[in-house]
């Protein structure tokens, strides 16, 4: 079924007529798929459903084509990134034509899931400039953490979910939650594995976020459990180079206070509410793409 939607989006990137669009998009990693993944296991495979996955999709892939310009990686999934090969200003308009193309096709779906998945592309962006703004400042509002990874990652899980329930006919709201549910444990889990993993599995090195400004859970739960002393020395850590002395005392702090287990502890909560949710619909395909999320390796 995926392959289907690896066409449409195929046919979509051709309908431009620009090889050099071409050209570019054929480099990008397809990644996991996750999104589309959920549209098919809710919605089925017709050609309805499979544009909508494709769409979803690109504007995915176009959130990332800017998210790495602003995070100034030039890697991406352990391959250069394209603003690494070609340069910051053709990794950006690439994104805009992935965006652009994206909801000129949702008009041909309807307008429900237009809006659904362009209501989610807002938030997207106001969360994308949230992450910019957050990692100017060591941020220790657990709150404020949370709406951010909610809008730059959950939402468009969220909308994903939604649209395929209105295709399929179903309630779209148990199975938005379920979205919203997966795409916050999901990020959640990612900014642990960026503390946990080494960099061969990262794809990118070890505590990177932090190095970038971004306070994630983890550095929170640690700070407010910190003597004065160590909360300083944190703060000072933040937003710069780590050695690798450094490295090892802010992993050293989060193993004695068990602060991956909290936090750990607090993506599991919401994964287990998703696999309810889905059990209660006999939705057990999502199910097992929920519990595969906090299965991820540590």
């Amino acid at each position: 079924m995926l392959s289907a939607v690896e066409r449409k989006i195929e046919q979509f990137i051709a309908d431009l007529n620009d090889k050099e669009v071409s050209g570019l998009y054929a480099q990008l990693p397809n990644g996991k798929r996750l999104r589309a993944k959920l549209i098919l296991k809710i919605a089925g495979n017709s050609l309805s459903v499979v544009k909508t996955a494709a769409i979803v999709e690109m504007i995915h892939a176009a959130s990332l084509l800017h998210d790495d310009v602003i995070d100034d990686a030039y890697t991406r999934r352990s391959k250069p990134s394209l603003n690494a090969l070609y340069g910051n200003k053709t990794a950006i308009m690439l994104g805009d034509i992935l965006y652009s193309k994206g909801f000129l096709e949702l008009n041909n779906i309807s307008a429900d899931v237009a809006k659904v998945i362009s209501n989610a592309v807002v938030q997207l962006s106001l969360g994308e400039l949230k992450d910019v703004s957050l990692s100017k400042t060591f941020n220790l509002d657990k709150e404020v953490y949370l709406e951010m990874i909610y809008q730059k990652t959950a939402s468009l899980m969220e909308a994903s979910a939604g649209a395929a329930a209105l295709l399929a006919g179903k309630s779209k709201e148990p199975y938005m939650t379920y979205g919203r549910n997966l795409g916050i444990a999901f990020q959640m889990i990612d900014d642990l594995l960026d503390i946990t993993a080494d960099a061969e599995t990262l794809g990118k090195p070890a505590l990177h976020d932090f190095e970038e400004g971004k306070t994630t859970l983890p550095y929170i739960y640690l700070y407010e459990i910190l003597q004065s002393d160590e909360k300083e020395k944190l703060r000072s850590l933040h937003a710069k180079k780590l050695s690798t002395e450094e490295q090892l005392w802010i992993k050293m702090k989060m193993k004695e206070h068990q602060v991956i287990q909290k936090s750990y502890d607090e993506a599991k909560v919401l994964i287990v509410e998703a696999i309810k949710l889905m059990n209660e619909r006999g939705e057990d395909a999502l199910s097992s793409i929920a519990m595969q999320m906090i299965e991820r390796d540590f």
